[in-house]
Parts: C-alpha cells; structure tokens; sequence
C-alpha cells in the first residue's frame, strides 16, 4: 500500500487579530518546514493553511469598514508569502447577543478575498439552535453565489452546528488555544485499499459485514496514519508548539472516490439499501483508530469533490435528504450540494435547521456548504472551471 497523501497541513494560531506581519512570517515557515519533512519522507503534501481565532470575537469594537481593509491587508501579506489558505474562524451566531445583521461584513468579506475562509454557527451544544439565525445565513450561500464568479465563494464558506475547534480541514477550521499543528487526509485511496486487500472483496458473492469493513479499514488506518502521528509530534515538539490530532476523514478528490470504497463493499450502488450501514461501520473504523485524533473524523461525502458521487447525484440515486440521513451516522452534513441559482432563500434555511437540529440532537459536528449555481436551474449541467470541482445535473431542494 502507497503512502497516504496529506491534504492539508494546519497550522491553528494563538494569537489574536489583527495577526502582524512577523506572526504571519512565522507561521509560513513553520508550515514550510512540516512540509518539507513530509515530502522528505516521501508523502505528498497538497496544502498549508492557517486558521485562527474567530475574528469578529476579537475585533468585536472595530467598524466594518476598518475590518474590511484589514483583511485586504491580510490577504496582501499572505499571498506575498505564498500562503494560499487562511481561515478566518467562525462567527458565533447562535449566541442569543449576536447582532445577526453583522453577518453583511463576513459576505462582503468574502466577496471581497481569493483566499479567505469563514463559517457561521447556527447551532452550539452551549446555547442550543437559534432559528432565526438560519435564513440570514441562506442568504449569504445567495450573495456569495451571486457576486463571485461561477458562485466559487461557496466554497470558501459554510453554515457549522456544533463544530469544535482544533480540526484541519477547510472551510471548518477554526482555532481557540496555544498554538497547534493538525493534518487533513486524502483518505479515500486508503480506504478502498483496505477493502481490496480484505479477502473476497474483488469477487464478491456476498456482502461484506459490519464488524469485517470496521476491522479491516481501522487496522489499515492504524498502520498508515501512526507514522504520520509520530512524525507530527516530534516536529511539533522541535516547534515548541502543540500536536493537535489527524483528521483521518477520507476526504476525496475528483477520480479518488470515497464512493468506490463504499460500493466495494456489495450492497450495491450508493443509495441502496445498505447503504447506511457501510457508512456507519466505515466512521466506526475511524474512530476505533488508537491515535491522536481531532476534526470530524468521519466520512466525507461532498457531491462536487467527488467524481463517483456527482455520477450518482446526476442518475437520481442520492439526494439532499439521503446524505443528511448518511450524516446521523457518519461525517460532515451536506457538502457542496449543487442547488439551482435561485432557489429560495426560506428553503435553504429549513435545510440548514435540518442539518443543526440533527447535529444538536446526536451532539456530533455537522456543517453545510451549499452551492447556488448562478444562472442554472434544477436540470442543467454545472461547468464549474475549478480544479476542485467535478460537474454533475444540479437538482433542487
């Protein structure tokens, strides 16, 4: 089995906003380092990025405007450093004193940037679900559909029911604490290796259980991801800084596909019956993983990152409701779900108080990132031109 391939080394930073120049520097070569000592250790290392502290917390006093021009600045320094992810944390909306009408300054942010990140709490374990918050939120997905091109600010945000900090991957990050490192996995290769190597997978004429997928894929990850642990901590101690976890979520990318693993497994194409329980022994063989852990740690399903799975979507197999279903057992909630451009606000507020009502009911980290497509209606084809992104038929709520 190959090495597994990091998709993101995440540096999560104490300080608080406005980061100066020299924190800034710092964290670039720290993160410059991690990299190089992966790759000479023979892994793939596809990304550095930085998360921090929720900046409208810490710039609580501070006008839009002066905000504003702040994270230009920010984005100046940090392309100057080749730095091309950035998170900006999470705004805490469900806080019963949040003004939710500041929520214009996180849009216009965004519209504003190429590589900042930002998400919003619908939902906390602290102060429960606040309903109202949900349709403001619906219409940032419009405004940042609708005023960045091919709606790709999208994907550079999200809605967040209760999201912990600490994890690695993006849009979610967020930081509260000394300063820690964390690393994201392309997991998906792994996994259906895994599956491959167990006896029978290759010629199945019956389905594989439960406990035989959970076994077979955790001892795998167990193998695979140990040194990456190993490594992470000693070079974080070198740091003087903290370890903060892996994230062992299997996140796919295009051709690599999280739906192969899942169909290899016999209970037919995604979407059948069954399907349920093979995503629910795969998180299970995530969390049986004896090392340091953090982020949701869970399976991945979004519709535009994987190839497999936006086939799936186009033929009717899977919808909205199904990969929430999934959620109650597995990762992430919704991701990158292709939705017509005008599609109305009010329905995506209810699909985004589905996907906090279930987080706060299993107390378990869920998010939405929701893709209005400008100018296309259910039906249509996407033609996304991002590298990121995989084409399917968009279908609406």
């Amino acid at each position: 089995m190959s090495l597994p391939t990091i998709r993101t080394i995440t540096l999560g930073l104490e300080q608080p906003h406005p980061l100066s120049a020299a924190v800034l520097q710092q964290a670039a070569q720290i993160l410059q380092r991690a990299s190089a000592r992966y790759q000479t250790e023979g892994y793939i290392v596809q990304t550095v990025r930085i998360a921090t502290r929720p900046l409208l917390d810490d710039l609580a006093d501070w006008s839009a405007a002066r905000i504003l021009a702040y994270a230009q600045e920010l984005q100046r320094q940090l392309t100057e450093l080749g730095l091309e992810y950035c998170s900006l944390g999470t705004v805490f909306a469900a806080r019963p004193d949040f003004s939710l009408a500041r929520l214009e300054l996180i849009t216009d942010l965004l519209i504003a940037s190429e590589v900042l990140s930002a998400t919003v709490h619908l939902a906390t374990p602290e102060d429960g679900l606040r309903a109202e918050a949900a349709l403001p939120i619906a219409h940032m997905m419009q405004r940042l559909a609708h005023e960045t091109p091919e709606g790709f600010g999208n994907f550079r945000f999200a809605m967040l029911a209760c999201v912990p900090p600490g994890g690695p991957f993006f849009p979610t990050a967020y930081h509260s604490g000394p300063t820690r490192l964390s690393l994201g996995l392309q997991g998906a290769s792994l996994v259906l290796a895994a599956l491959e190597q167990t006896s029978g997978v290759d010629a199945l004429t019956s389905p594989l259980t439960p406990a035989l997928i959970t076994r077979s894929v955790g001892e795998a990850l167990t193998l695979q991801a140990g040194p990456l642990a190993t490594l992470a901590q000693r070079y974080a101690a070198e740091e003087n800084i903290q370890f903060g976890g892996l994230d062992l979520s299997p996140a796919p990318m295009g051709e690599t596909s999280i739906v192969t693993a899942i169909e290899a497994c016999g209970y037919g194409p995604l979407g059948s019956a069954g399907t349920l329980t093979v995503v629910g022994a795969l998180t299970a063989a995530l969390k049986s993983v004896a090392l340091p852990l953090c982020g949701y740690n869970g399976l991945m399903l979004p519709v535009l990152e994987d190839e497999v799975l936006g086939q799936r979507w186009a033929e009717g197999g899977i919808n909205a409701q199904q990969l929430l279903l999934y959620s109650a057992v597995c990762g992430t909630g919704l991701d990158t779900i292709p939705l017509p451009g005008d599609s109305d606000p009010e329905q995506i507020a209810h699909l985004l108080l589905d996907v906090a009502t279930l987080a706060l009911r299993y107390q378990k980290p869920l998010s939405a990132r929701l893709f209005p497509v400008p100018g296309k209606q259910a039906g249509e084809r996407t033609n996304f031109s991002s590298q990121y992104l995989t084409n399917t038929i968009i279908r609406g709520l």
